[in-house]
């Protein structure tokens, strides 16, 4: 078996470390002893972003916000999802996660971060969403395990009543807020409906419709009297990913 390969060590703002590990062209990315994410490992990042471009087709000058570019699958799927005159702002809170994706993982990000709809926000996501207002289509969170799963303190506010209100804030009306988690939270659910979301909760099963279940929240901006439009045909999504920590 091919050993793993440790590349590079990064510090995360506010405490902590990750760690870039290779095994052939397998990439990882881990703190301490859990891994964060593999490139093996991709189906629900891929179905995060599908399942929001799916429901927001056909908007014109789409503007989206990635919460974590992790390694670049949510991003990639959502530039094969939008339209040539979207705009995408990915927030990374690390870095070191950027320069990897320009450096040693160049060929796994195919040239995503260069594509004249992207620009990367380097910071917490939830500095991004509060300074907007009414200014995104939809944004995708992906940042930890789910609103009981944090990997970081601070991560607690992104799913707290006040950071609902204020990602609501963020979004047109009608815009969408898509949350991945490994579990099903009622109690999130229902925090997202009192605070002026219509919800649509995906189950996402693991690679080619085996292993686990996670879960993603399609949420919809009701100001304006909008409500969630109907879930296409294929709405149901692979996703790969085995519960895991995430970074903020």
């Amino acid at each position: 078996m091919i050993p793993w390969v440790h590349l590079d060590t990064a510090r995360v703002p506010g405490g902590g470390e990750l760690k870039l590990m290779r095994r052939g062209a397998e990439f990882s990315i881990m703190a301490g002893a859990i891994t964060l994410m593999n490139s093996r490992m991709s189906g629900s990042e891929i179905a995060l972003a599908e399942l929001a471009c799916d429901r927001g087709r056909g908007r014109k000058d789409c503007r989206m916000l990635i919460g974590g570019y992790g390694m670049g699958f949510t991003l990639r799927a959502a530039l094969s999802g939008l339209r040539a005159d979207a705009r995408i702002v990915v927030a990374e809170l690390v870095p070191a996660v950027i320069a990897w994706a320009r450096g040693p993982m160049a060929e796994l990000t195919a040239g995503c971060l260069d594509d004249p709809r992207v620009s990367v926000h380097e910071g917490d996501v939830g500095e991004a969403i509060a300074s907007a207002r009414s200014r995104f289509d939809a944004i995708l969170l992906d940042v930890d395990n789910g609103p009981d799963g944090l990997s970081r303190d601070a991560n607690a506010g992104l799913y707290g009543r006040t950071g609902l209100k204020a990602a609501r804030a963020a979004l047109k009306p009608g815009g969408l807020l898509a949350v991945w988690s490994a579990a099903p939270d009622a109690e999130f659910k229902r925090r997202l409906g009192h605070t002026g979301f219509a919800v649509e909760e995906v189950q996402a099963r693991a690679h080619k419709g085996r292993g686990g279940r996670s879960v993603i929240w399609i949420a919809t901006n009701t100001a304006g009297g909008l409500t969630s439009p109907t879930p296409p045909a294929h709405s149901r999504h692979s996703a790969t990913r085995p519960p895991r920590a995430r970074r903020g």
